[in-house]
């Protein structure tokens, strides 16, 4: 069987990459473009067997990768990001094939952004400075170790981005690692793994094993010498991956779910806030941080939902290669069939689709906005996961407040006001992660990332990933001189 498929052009080793050789199963699955369903190809089934070769590689790579210096280290982080910007255009079309984000979008900014987040934790490590201080004339050295082989198990609504978010800091931390790819969008990480090789990266530091999650996932988080697990995905999942790591007290770090609000007040300046409002339909809506619950002041809903319903009624939802779309597919016929579901309950419920509410043909979902929503409604308290927003109202920032922290998550939220001491007031008492105030989706590598409540547990990026990614260490040393025996 050939171990190659070709994507508009590019070809991609569809085996999986361990300890620096391509290693084929015997079983299969298939990986379908969710723009028009055709066959990409059969991509090698891991099992128990890749999961132990893709352990002990990483294991056995992991006492030199660690001993090795920051700056060979930060070197070849930066000759793989070399290797993402001179295959970009590759990435890009193969990306959008397999997961039916904006091929624009991975041009302009993912793809570049993949590039950045090597680039930027190996400048990082750079930066990192043993902390020194002193108690009662002892010196103390904190120090940053290598924690071991990890675990990163990537979702499917940016497969490359998302997954070198965790590569990238985990790498530079001295970490060997097995990246699992979500099973709906394998591509992008055999790519990876080529460019990671081209770049010098010694074999078993960065191994690739693909399959489902119920056939190798629990194999790879419960196995006693894994030393991290970073997951991205949803909170049953990350409940099981929990259970599993238990046994051995694995330390996680767990990005998940959300149901975020978009807090728009009478004194905001409505063009902007719609702008706000109709971003949340990026990616066909497949993006954890989107702000999904509106949340309007009464005095302005009316005014705000009719600007709203005219700028999204001019997106053009199509063929995701095409320049000119703005609103692409659905991952996959059984995400469509989830999407479809949560809409028809709704409005047996009572909710009035204002606009959207059905499907289009193939994989997409027609941009939707409900409205009569319950504050205990399904619609309101689960994450959907595409483009379905609702819209509830308010009469005080109290109660606006009250409603955007009345869910089990707390990933983010985002405020449109003109007022900056409201704007100060009502942050403090939002419970999320990230809150973004008069923007949307500015995203620094130095800041922290991560959820509250059931969006998540930990935070990464910056320091805060060589923290998670590390055994921190502090030595401390008696005062006086050194006396030796003899």
């Amino acid at each position: 069987m050939a171990h190659n498929i070709t994507v508009a052009g590019v070809s991609v080793d569809t085996r999986h990459w361990i300890g620096g050789q391509r290693v084929a199963s015997t079983g299969t699955f298939t990986d379908a473009s969710p723009i028009d369903g055709r066959v990409l190809g059969e991509i090698s089934r891991g099992g128990s067997a890749e999961v132990e070769a893709a352990v002990a590689a990483a294991r056995e790579a992991f006492p030199s990768w660690a001993a090795t210096s920051r700056a060979e280290r930060a070197r070849i982080l930066h000759a793989i990001a070399d290797g993402v910007e001179k295959r970009l255009e590759e990435l890009a079309i193969v990306e959008t094939n397999d997961n039916g984000a904006l091929l624009r979008s991975h041009r302009r900014g993912v793809m570049p952004r993949v590039a950045h987040n090597f680039r930027f934790f190996a400048d990082w490590l750079l930066t990192l400075e043993h902390e020194a201080f002193e108690t009662r004339g002892h010196g103390n050295r904190v120090s940053w170790d290598p924690a071991g082989p990890s675990v990163l198990i990537t979702p499917w609504n940016a497969p490359l981005m998302l997954a070198t978010w965790k590569v990238a800091p985990a790498l530079a931390a001295g970490n060997t690692v097995i990246l699992k790819p979500a099973e709906w969008t394998p591509l992008t990480a055999s790519l990876l793994a080529d460019i990671a090789d081209e770049a010098g990266l010694p074999p078993g530091v960065l191994n690739v094993v693909q399959g489902y999650g119920s056939e190798i996932g629990d194999a790879l988080t419960s196995h006693p010498d894994v030393r991290r697990i970073s997951f991205t995905g949803s909170v049953p999942t990350a409940q099981r991956i929990a259970a599993s790591a238990a046994p051995n007290l694995t330390p996680l770090s767990l990005e998940l779910g959300g149901k975020s609000p978009l807090l728009v007040f009478a004194d905001a300046d409505l063009d902007l806030a719609v702008d706000l409002a109709v971003e949340q339909y990026d990616n066909a809506g497949q993006v954890c941080l989107a702000a999904t619950r509106f949340l309007v002041e009464e005095s302005v809903a009316e005014e705000f939902t009719r600007r709203f319903v005219e700028r999204a009624g001019a997106l053009v939802q199509g063929d995701p290669r095409d320049e000119a779309t703005d609103i692409g597919p659905n991952i996959h016929p059984r995400q469509l069939e989830k999407i479809d579901g949560f809409v028809r309950r709704a409005v047996a419920a009572g909710a009035r689709a204002v606009i959207g509410g059905h499907r289009r043909d193939g994989q997409y979902y027609a941009p939707t906005l409900l409205t009569d929503v319950a504050q205990d409604s399904e619609i309101v308290q689960e994450e959907v996961f595409g483009p379905v927003l609702t819209l509830q109202t308010f009469g005080t920032e109290d109660e606006a407040i009250r409603l955007a922290n009345d869910t089990r998550f707390g990933l983010a939220a985002t405020l449109a006001t003109g007022d900056p001491e409201r704007a100060e007031r009502v942050t403090e008492r939002l419970v999320a992660g990230t809150v973004w105030v008069n923007c949307f989706f500015v995203r620094d590598l130095r800041a922290p990332f991560g959820g509250s409540r059931h969006s998540g547990v930990g935070r990464e990026g910056g320091t805060w990933s060589f923290d998670f990614y590390c055994d921190l260490k502090n030595t401390v040393t008696a005062p006086g001189g050194w006396k030796s025996h003899g």
